[in-house]
């Protein structure tokens, strides 16, 4: 994709480069949000880490582990596109982002976070037939059925990004070229766009209802038959255990779908663009952190494997 052309008094120069705003612009607050970020994404990498070594487990090779570990790799990703930059930005003071740097964080940073909320509903397609289809679980729960599931996944997040970054860096940039975010996003490069973006806003709507709402719909469609089917369940030890495996689940989807769309649906409106950075980092860099903690410290399947591996370190 070819540099866009920024138009000045008439003359149109090359728009070779970006500037990136950062979380802040006070300088006393520029070392403490270094170490602060740097602690938050050594906390992903380690949390998420442990959970792809503790799913690895031979006791631990089901759908439903196979897809937390997915997830961690997605959750690794994130963070990985959107904090390395971050933290040379508060620390150098270098806010720049090439032309070509900034088109492919859009695009990694968009791929991931649909092929998360396309996982995110297989996910939850994988409780329903666990709790409401136990007997057939294996035959339609297969590793084919699962390794298509994430394919798929993988597909629709690639279509997606493809779409948006296309139809986003086809906008003429005619004004300033500083980003009022700490990553390129979508909303504040639409902010930069000196055209009428209504048609774009209107697609960018069909978008989110496209990645955010149907999958959210197919969660809450399967979480409304895992309730009423736990409901019928007359042991309260095995209603309590069975709605656990879910809750964690329900935790991410509620996160994700809350900062999505408030991000997302109102793309051009820059009286919240200071919200809209706290609701980006948290489903970039925090949410990516709680996953482990959400799904470990919920799962006593995971804490166990955990716990064992830490002992055997510890002998040796």
């Amino acid at each position: 994709m070819e540099p866009a052309e920024e138009q000045d008094a008439g003359n149109h120069t090359l728009l070779s480069e970006f500037i990136l705003s950062g979380l802040s612009s006070r300088p006393e607050l520029q070392h403490l949000l270094f170490f602060t970020i740097c602690f938050v994404y050594s906390t992903t990498l380690i949390g998420n880490l442990l959970i792809c070594m503790a799913t690895a487990h031979p006791t631990l090779h089901t759908p439903m582990y196979f897809f937390l570990r997915v997830l961690s790799v997605l959750d690794i990703s994130t963070a990985s596109v959107v904090v390395p930059k971050m933290l040379v930005s508060t620390l150098l003071e270098d806010r720049s982002i090439s032309y070509l740097g900034c088109v492919t964080q859009l695009y990694c940073v968009v791929f991931l976070a649909s092929t998360e909320w396309y996982l995110l509903a297989a996910m939850a397609y994988d409780r329903y037939v666990a709790v409401c289809r136990p007997l057939r679980y294996p035959a339609v729960m297969s590793t084919r059925a699962c390794l298509s599931m994430v394919l798929l996944s993988c597909c629709g997040g690639q279509v997606v990004s493809v779409v948006q970054t296309a139809w986003v860096f086809t906008l003429p940039f005619c004004g300033p070229r500083s980003i009022n975010y700490f990553f390129c996003d979508i909303p504040p490069l639409v902010l930069l766009s000196c055209a009428d973006t209504s048609r774009y806003e209107r697609q960018l709507i069909s978008a989110t209802v496209l990645v955010i709402f149907t999958p959210f719909c197919l969660i809450l469609l399967s979480y409304t038959c895992i309730i009423s089917s736990i409901l019928r369940i007359s042991s309260a030890q095995s209603r309590h255990k069975t709605f656990s495996t879910c809750s964690s689940h329900l935790t991410v989807v509620t996160l994700y779908c809350a900062s999505g769309t408030l991000i997302y649906l109102q793309p051009k409106s820059s009286d919240s663009q200071e919200a809209k950075k706290i609701l980006a980092l948290i489903y970039t860099t925090v949410i990516p952190t709680l996953n482990p903690l959400i799904y470990s410290l919920r799962n006593k399947e995971v804490k166990e494997v955990l716990i064992r591996g830490m002992a055997v370190l510890m002998k040796k």
